[in-house]
């Protein structure tokens, strides 16, 4: 249950948990320090911040299901070909949902399409090698291919000279992971900082991190034991992530290695404390709205970005919220978009409707 409660922690701040909670703030007056309001904003190049997190823990937790759901097909005694095409089909819907979220796909002009721009996109080149992975290799094999991604990656961003730049130029319009989208996406790029051909291997690295989460979920130990491992592997990857910073800073716009151990030491920190609350001392029922989300993900995700939730809440609230001041109208209207899409997904989940890519 950690699992898909973690998951639907990390999508609540993407539908709209953001607004909710920085409206009640508002509401009640309470206090916003720089420090904590920088956390609800993505940070402009170097560093890193809580809104940060919410894209590698999405790839984390998908790569966290990969065992489980392997095990489970295994079980029933599902082919490896039957695997290896259930894997492409997924890779092939995410990338196609990925270009219906940018909203251009059927405008049918070519400078309007981006090929490979979004987070669904990055999950699925992610899943399609910490699947492949998980296919072939065994869990000491998994972690020594995350291993030689992350430092590939940090050996062509940080050596390879490109464009007249030499190696190690790291800068917002300069960095050789930039360079590569250049090449080979030319005018289906998106015009933006973040790169994604060269910085697959990155979203590799953060999916099989997740991945090999899910095998200490999973391994023949008792659950407070799997806890510890988990705890441990954070504060592992949340210091080698610092220290690998001082060469390689972290970046998530170009998701460079440090990002990757960075984001995952707090990934696996996240899921040790939800497996620990919810999965060994049973406190469960606080998480059940988290679980309503994170049990329809991809659901959740697309409606958010394709159906006009606000233009709803508009309709329904906006008169009484015109009567509550300018921070209760706020909240109201932050509170009843959530709640829309909250509801829609709480109709799936009593209705046992789970929507599966």
């Amino acid at each position: 249950m950690a699992i898909d409660a973690l998951r639907g922690f990390d999508m609540f701040w993407i539908i709209g948990g953001q607004g909710v909670v920085m409206t009640l703030l508002a509401l009640l007056k309470v206090p916003r320090p720089e420090w904590f309001a920088r956390q609800f904003d993505h940070m402009p190049w170097i560093g890193f911040s809580g809104w940060d997190l919410i894209m590698p823990l999405f790839l984390f937790i998908t790569g966290a299901s990969i065992p489980f759901a392997f095990s489970n097909r295994r079980r029933r005694h599902q082919s490896t070909a039957s695997l290896y095409l259930r894997v492409f089909r997924r890779v092939v819907i995410l990338f196609v949902f990925g270009m219906i979220v940018q909203g251009h796909i059927l405008a049918f002009k070519l400078d309007q399409l981006h090929l490979y721009s979004n987070t669904l996109q990055a999950i699925a080149a992610g899943y399609l090698v910490a699947s492949i992975a998980q296919l072939t290799l065994p869990v000491i094999g998994q972690l020594w291919l995350t291993a030689v991604l992350l430092v590939t990656y940090w050996a062509l961003m940080m050596f390879v000279p490109f464009a007249g730049h030499p190696g190690g130029t790291l800068e917002g319009d300069a960095n050789f992971a930039l360079y590569v989208d250049h090449l080979i996406l030319g005018h289906f790029e998106d015009g933006k900082t973040y790169t994604w051909v060269l910085s697959s291997l990155g979203f590799a690295g953060t999916v099989l991190l997740g991945s090999l989460g899910g095998h200490i979920l999973r391994m023949e130990k008792r659950p407070v034991e799997r806890v510890g491992y988990l705890l441990a592997a954070g504060i592992g990857c949340l210091l080698g992530g610092w220290l690998w910073s001082f060469h390689f800073p972290i970046i998530k716009h170009i998701w460079t290695s440090s990002m990757v151990l960075w984001s995952g030491g707090w990934c696996y920190l996240l899921l040790g404390v939800f497996y620990l609350v919810i999965d060994v001392w049973g406190l469960r029922r606080w998480a059940f709205p988290f679980v309503v989300i994170g049990m329809n993900a991809i659901t959740a995700y697309m409606a958010w970005n394709v159906l006009p939730f606000g233009s709803v809440s508009q309709r329904l609230f906006r008169g009484l919220a015109d009567h509550l001041g300018e921070n209760g109208g706020n909240f109201l209207m932050a509170t009843g978009t959530f709640a829309l899409i909250w509801l829609l997904l709480f109709y799936l989940y009593r209705n046992k409707t789970f929507l599966k890519v």
